[in-house]
């Protein structure tokens, strides 16, 4: 008989039919007539009851299914007056495919802690939450591919070992076929790579912006979405050394139309999780954070606000002067903090702000200067509990201002010839953003550490699994 899975099992055309199931035992319960099995497969979060009648099952059957424990069972689908499900299988054959030990299976059924979780990071998808945020992150990953194929985007590979530093700021993981233990180097004491695989220096990509920029002057619209790596040591609940991203680059467009662009695109994404992913949300919003879907709910019904930077400190330095207390001091070219920008988005306008035109000195060589001389268009979208969310800019289109700013801020540009030929011929006004995809899925999911979005996180002193 063909398998049908537990999301497709609550069918009402389904009842009275013999039906074939496949999963995890989550629970065994029951007494000497009859016992209850609580079975999931990783479809929903949703499990069905599988109902043992034990003049047909002997005990010694039955004993081996313990929690974790892997059958087969064919059998009738009927209604079910129990408390909170809608069905029932009156079990007719039961296939046990693997057994889990309750002395040393991890999972038993109590309340088990993130951190615990992490470190079984290859059984923690069998658990509720993490089958809920792991299908979430699925959806998540649709509704961006679908959200830009709608917009006439391109899907565009970008590498992922590269020799070129996108951001400048040098932390990036080293690729290397190259003996650590016997390094040839010259006079001055540096490493000599022509031996090497690729005979210069690699690196895994920070990011595929830079190569975007030269699709997007190619094809007009594009995005990448793949992973990223920086070798950045942060132990904080934000950040990992691996994750992933999505990067959308338009040519032909200003400030304006990459903040529409930021605004449909996270609306369309958060909209995707209430219309596909019910279920799941529902259970987080009652297991993990009790406002998770108003949330979700008022990012989509509401405009977001679009504040220059300036206005921003000047909020904030108001907000210091009534008696606010930051941890980080507020000043007129500081680099904003967490905390600044969530005061921003949860207590003074209590939406999602675009906060655009920073001090040229904080932010990336590669974002447009504006007439003042002082500010670039960059523009980070701030959300609520997470902070940034998304960074963005227009591109500096112009060869010689581009020229300029790299000089100033000594980046090596030898080997990024090809990057600044894209303004050596037919240079046009662009603009793109990042959005790391594990941020997004923190909002969606209310998970509050980055490292229970991923399956399996990569952090300082962390690559198991």
């Amino acid at each position: 008989m063909k398998r049908t899975k537990i999301i497709d099992i609550f069918n009402p055309g389904l009842i009275g039919r013999e039906v074939c199931v496949k999963g995890w035992v989550r629970t065994r319960r029951g007494n000497k007539n009859v016992q209850f099995v609580a079975l999931n497969d990783g479809s929903t979060i949703k499990n069905i009851q599988i109902v043992f009648d034990m003049e047909q099952f002997s005990d010694e059957q039955l004993k081996p299914i313990t929690t974790g424990a892997s059958i087969h069972v064919e059998g009738l689908l009927v209604e079910s007056m129990g408390k909170g499900q809608t069905c029932e299988i009156q079990a007719k054959t039961l296939e046990i495919y693997g057994t889990a030990d309750p002395e040393t299976y991890p999972l038993q059924k109590k309340g088990h802690t993130f951190e615990f979780l992490r470190e079984k990071a290859h059984l923690r998808p069998r658990t509720n939450t993490f089958g809920a945020v792991f299908r979430i992150r699925h959806n998540m990953a649709i509704a961006i591919h679908q959200f830009f194929h709608e917009h006439g985007f391109f899907y565009f590979h970008t590498p992922i070992i590269t020799a070129s530093d996108c951001e400048g700021a040098g932390q990036m993981f080293q690729v290397t076929t190259k003996n650590l233990y016997d390094l040839k180097k010259d006079e001055n004491g540096s490493i000599i790579y022509d031996d090497d695989f690729f005979g210069k220096q690699a690196s895994l990509t920070v990011s595929g912006q830079l190569e975007g920029e030269l699709a997007a002057t190619a094809l007009g619209s594009i995005y990448t979405f793949g992973p990223t790596f920086r070798a950045e040591n942060s132990n904080t609940p934000r950040h990992l050394a691996e994750f992933w991203m999505i990067e959308p680059e338009v040519a032909f467009a200003d400030l304006n139309d990459l903040m529409d662009l930021e605004e449909e695109f996270i609306k369309y994404c958060i909209r995707w999780a209430l219309d596909n992913c019910k279920d799941d949300l529902e259970f987080l919003n009652n297991m993990i954070d009790k406002g998770l879907i108003e949330r979700l709910n008022n990012v989509i019904g509401t405009d977001f606000v679009r504040l220059p930077y300036t206005e921003g400190i000047r909020i904030l330095e108001e907000a210091v002067a009534g008696g606010h207390k930051f941890e980080f001091p507020v000043y007129w070219g500081c680099d904003l903090a967490s905390e600044h920008e969530r005061y921003l988005v949860e207590e003074h306008f209590r939406k999602p702000v675009i906060m655009t035109d920073y001090p040229k000195e904080i932010k990336a060589f590669y974002m447009k200067q504006n007439d003042d001389g002082k500010t670039v268009q960059g523009t980070d979208v701030l959300f609520p509990q997470i902070g940034e969310i998304i960074g963005g800019s227009v591109r500096e289109e112009n060869y010689d201002k581009l020229m300029t700013r790299i000089e100033e801020l000594n980046i090596p540009m030898k080997d990024m010839w090809w990057y600044l030929d894209t303004r050596r011929f037919g240079t046009v006004p662009h603009a793109g953003f990042g959005l790391g995809f594990e941020r997004l899925l923190l909002f969606v999911t209310g998970m509050t550490n980055i490292r229970d979005v991923i399956p399996f996180p990569r952090t300082p002193n962390n690559a198991e699994f």
